[in-house]
């Protein structure tokens, strides 16, 4: 009896795991793909081209990450409230992530108008590259407000377990940008070849498609999501406050990592031009095989959130343990996948042998510690989060970040000149700082906060 009571509950588990990754898993392989579709088609231009892009990107890769911290933190609440079945705070949750991040949206798109040169200089002196990443830049941050909507939506989405809208808006977004790309960037169809400024183009259109299909099918479909205005506007100070503690945690969390990311591209950037495209192409491969990782983190949230919300804590331990099984287990699969794998996968990409040989090795290093990196982030994305513990979680990866991760990338790019291999490896240390720490914390109940009270 007590076996057949385990095993229900294993299974309730996993198939409550596979219903809400799976659709994300897809989402995320899809939104990856659309970045590796955009890097090999501009590949195809040349090496200078994708170093353009790579560069321009990590102005909307801070965007985009302010945004994820906007709507992840107001995540753990719509997960705790759907937990208590609670859809006027839901609707009120929504409407703050949603007005925040149209007004930051707006802020970015004005900043890359303005200052687009600026932007580009901090990672790079080539003015051939500075040149074309101003085109794109500019083109690409129109979409930023579509790309904002589409966030709120979907995360909001994930967190009321519909995954499968975000999944099916997805693909569209990547039928349409494929299709574009090919179209603008080498001139078919009767339309002239625009390289990198058609790139562009094409993810400007592929991301308004994105919003508007996605608002169509949640309003559409009537449910929880589909509020009025009055409904998400309905917010009064009191609910503000108590929100803002946890998102801000969150919003600043995902920021501090967002700009470490940045100080490690401007590392990678002071070793050459060559070095960056290897680590551009590098990064873009890695996020592929990185979607299983947010899938399992994303359910975690969900599943944690669901049962902190409902008060089930021991459930919620229940499942910490799981997730912490099944990370290790992922990461060591993961690993060895991206490491038999990694020298197919660079073939497809049109750079000489220098940026190949430094793309192999950075690939076999990332597969060394994957499994320390997927577990670090499901800790802290899925279960911390999940459990309304954004305030270590930010504490840790501040930590971790300012005082390994990037002091070693610019003792490795500045002092020692490194080779970009290496420089790397060191900022990997970070990861393993970092799990350390997450790890120390599960072990107590502190993390576990029921943040809707």
């Amino acid at each position: 009896m007590i076996v057949e009571k385990l095993q229900n509950r294993q299974s309730s588990f996993y198939n409550t795991l596979l219903k809400l990754a799976i659709p994300i898993v897809i989402q995320n392989l899809i939104t990856s793909s659309i970045n590796m579709v955009d890097t090999i088609m501009i590949g195809k231009i040349g090496e200078i081209e994708i170093a353009a892009v790579g560069i321009a990107n990590q102005y909307f890769f801070l965007f985009n990450l302010l945004i994820v911290g906007i709507t992840s933190g107001a995540g753990i609440f719509i997960s705790q409230y759907w937990g208590q079945k609670d859809k006027e705070n839901i609707r009120r949750t929504l409407g703050l992530s949603l007005i925040s991040s149209i007004i930051f949206s707006i802020l970015f798109t004005i900043i890359a108008f303005i200052m687009p040169e600026t932007i580009m200089k901090l990672f790079n002196k080539d003015p051939y590259v500075i040149g074309l990443g101003v085109h794109y830049l500019k083109i690409v941050s129109i979409s930023y407000a579509f790309t904002a909507v589409s966030l709120v939506f979907g995360v909001s989405s994930r967190c009321v377990e519909d995954t499968v809208a975000p999944m099916l808006v997805s693909i569209v977004a990547l039928l349409v940008n494929a299709s574009l790309n090919y179209i603008f960037i080498f001139g078919h169809l009767g339309f002239p070849a625009m390289g990198v400024k058609g790139a562009a183009l094409a993810t400007l259109i592929a991301r308004i498609a994105e919003a508007i299909v996605l608002i169509f099918y949640i309003y559409t479909k009537k449910g929880v999501l589909s509020a009025k205005w009055k409904q998400m506007l309905d917010i009064n100070k009191s609910f503000i406050q108590r929100a803002l503690r946890t998102i801000i945690p969150v919003v600043i969390n995902d920021m501090c990592w967002a700009i470490a990311m940045i100080i490690y591209a401007i590392a990678y950037g002071n070793l050459g031009t060559q070095a960056m495209a290897a680590v551009q192409i590098t990064t873009t491969i890695q996020n592929i095989f990185m979607v299983f990782t947010f899938g399992l983190a994303n359910g975690a949230a969900v599943m944690i959130g669901h049962q902190v919300g409902a008060g089930n804590i021991e459930k919620g331990k229940e499942y910490t343990r799981r997730f912490v099984k099944l990370s290790i287990i992922v990461g060591i699969f993961i690993g060895i996948i991206l490491a038999l794998s990694a020298p197919t996968v660079l073939s497809f990409f049109n750079i000489s042998e220098e940026v190949y040989n430094s793309a192999l090795k950075i690939l076999y290093i990332t597969s060394l510690i994957m499994c320390i990196k997927v577990l670090g982030v499901v800790i802290i994305v899925g279960i911390l989060r999940g459990g309304g513990d954004a305030g270590h979680a930010l504490k840790v990866e501040a930590l971790t970040m300012w005082g390994v991760g990037v002091p070693l990338a610019f003792l490795g790019s500045f002092v020692f000149k490194l080779p970009v291999e290496i420089v790397v490896l060191l900022v990997g240390l970070e990861e393993v700082a970092k799990v350390a720490f997450t790890l120390k914390r599960l072990k107590t109940n502190e993390w576990i906060r029921q943040v809707t009270d």
